[in-house]
């Protein structure tokens, strides 16, 4: 093909060029009008209303949010084997990964909403070989290129990357709720743990007392002192309490298999050494006076609220798909029957197009479908808070209840260690038997066995009252945390 042969297509491309653009200026206005018939528009967005709460039940002063909660509140229990417990467990945790990888996912999704409003091209290479009986054989290359543009004049790609980054704050948020939940099961599991150390020793204590008063029964009954039942009865009070101390064994192993899942070890493969709770574990204190904004750090109730902005942005994504959308198609290619002729010609071609929705019946319904997912998660949020105010609200009356009866648990054991004092001093002067002595340090182990099950309770009051106020995580990166994974 000659040089003079190529112009009239360098023109007649000039000339599609310029239709093209006249086609594109043409389908703006024509896409304008048909928006100007549209209610696509958006209220500003409001946190959905929920009853208020100016304070807690029998809660007296006040303490600002920040004084109330440290970052890492489980140091008040002054326990180093508690704390060495917890930094395994968000090590090794996997619940505490899956979460960390939602949020790499929701991070990535973000980028790939956006990648709606950029211009996409194909490009591709072919070879055509044909031979017909009678025709020479024929063979053409051939390369092309396409690139299609859906240019995002209302907006609609713009909400979709809001609503993305709403998932991900969301998604972040969870990450803090599991941090918090794991938390709080670590130190719940370990006291529960120590709890059932101080439960074995005292039961095997009494179980010995136990023996030696049937010892004593048996040998009044040979001496007609007392009938066969009595001897029969302590018995069967034996058999009882190692029914009861197999028990706790049994409960003390699955415990701590608990928490070896906890800190991502198998089930077996790590032992909680034995301890005494009350002397490992100090009861920490909770100030009188907690204002009902802590609620506001709840990383569940954060979340929540994400997920409402996220609906709002769907639906806001959903009205604008109701505009027309105006695309841009740019062809290109050239086609030879020898490589070394390839590329020596080409042909390209600018295609507009409009595409009106607002025709198209499931477009007006998806509209509907995000509006009710929207009062889905308004609703779902009010949840979130509703349970709040009731999870905090039990763990105040749990705490105050349970330290109410420590007083009282504490002067019946003190005054039973006096009674059984004196009844060892009146042992020695031969004033009473062997036998009420050991009845004596029965009663006064089953009220220390009292005490001990306050103390455990106080302190997993604490806990769920610290978890319930949305109180304690450090200060991390969170997508730091996402990358370690």
């Amino acid at each position: 093909m000659t040089s003079a042969q190529r112009k009239p297509v360098r023109s007649s491309g000039g000339l599609r060029v310029g239709a093209a653009l006249r086609g594109v200026c043409a389908a703006a206005v024509c896409a304008l009008s048909l928006g100007a018939c549209v209610d696509f528009r958006m209220a500003d967005y409001k946190r959905p209303d929920t009853p208020a709460k100016a304070s807690w039940s029998d809660q007296r002063g006040a303490v600002s949010a920040t004084a109330t909660i440290e970052p890492d509140w489980w140091k008040g229990f002054h326990d180093p084997y508690l704390d060495t417990l917890i930094a395994k467990a968000i090590a090794g945790n996997f619940d505490i990964r899956v979460l960390a990888a939602r949020i790499d996912v929701a991070g990535t999704q973000i980028a790939e909403a956006k990648a709606g409003a950029l211009p996409t091209m194909d490009l591709g290479v072919g070879a055509d070989f044909e031979k017909t009986t009678g025709q020479t054989f024929a063979k053409q290359y051939n390369v092309a290129a396409q690139v299609n543009w859906d240019i995002d004049i209302w907006g609609k790609v713009e909400k979709g990357v809001q609503a993305q980054k709403a998932e991900f704050h969301a998604s972040e948020a969870d990450w803090r709720a599991g941090y918090l939940e794991l938390v709080a099961n670590v130190a719940s599991t370990y006291f529960q743990i120590l709890q059932f150390d101080d439960q074995i020793e005292q039961q095997q204590r009494t179980l010995v007392t136990n023996k030696q008063i049937l010892t004593i029964y048996d040998g009044q009954r040979r001496s007609g002192l007392i009938p066969q039942t009595q001897v029969l009865r302590q018995q069967a009070e034996i058999n009882r309490l190692t029914n009861e101390l197999l028990d706790l064994r049994r409960s003390r192993a699955i415990a701590n298999n608990a928490l070896c899942t906890l800190m991502g070890v198998p089930a077996g493969e790590f032992q909680l050494p034995q301890g005494h709770l009350q002397e490992r574990v100090q009861l920490p204190a909770v100030p009188d006076g907690l204002p009902a904004q802590l609620l506001a750090r709840r990383p569940d109730v954060v979340a929540a609220e994400f997920r409402v902005l996220e609906a709002y942005d769907l639906v806001g994504q959903a009205k604008l798909a109701q505009l027309p959308t105006i695309g841009l198609t740019a062809h290109g290619g050239t086609a030879s029957a020898a490589l070394n002729n390839l590329l020596k010609s080409f042909t390209f071609g600018l295609m507009p197009s409009i595409n009106i929705p607002l025709l198209d019946p499931g477009t007006r319904a998806h509209v509907k479908t995000t509006q009710a997912q929207s009062t889905v998660a308004e609703q779902q949020y009010r949840v979130a808070v509703m349970g709040a105010f009731e999870e905090v609200e039990n763990a105040l009356v749990n705490l105050n209840s349970h330290k109410a009866q420590r007083v009282q648990l504490q002067e019946q054991v003190s005054r039973l260690q006096i009674v059984a004092d004196q009844i060892q001093s009146q042992l020695r002067l031969g004033v009473v038997s062997q036998l009420e002595v050991f009845e004596t340090e029965r009663t006064l182990l089953e009220a220390q066995q009292g005490l001990l099950a306050n103390h455990q309770l106080i302190l997993s009051d604490t806990v769920l009252l610290y978890k319930a106020l949305g109180g304690g995580w450090p200060s991390v990166d969170v997508q730091a945390q996402v990358n370690s994974k």
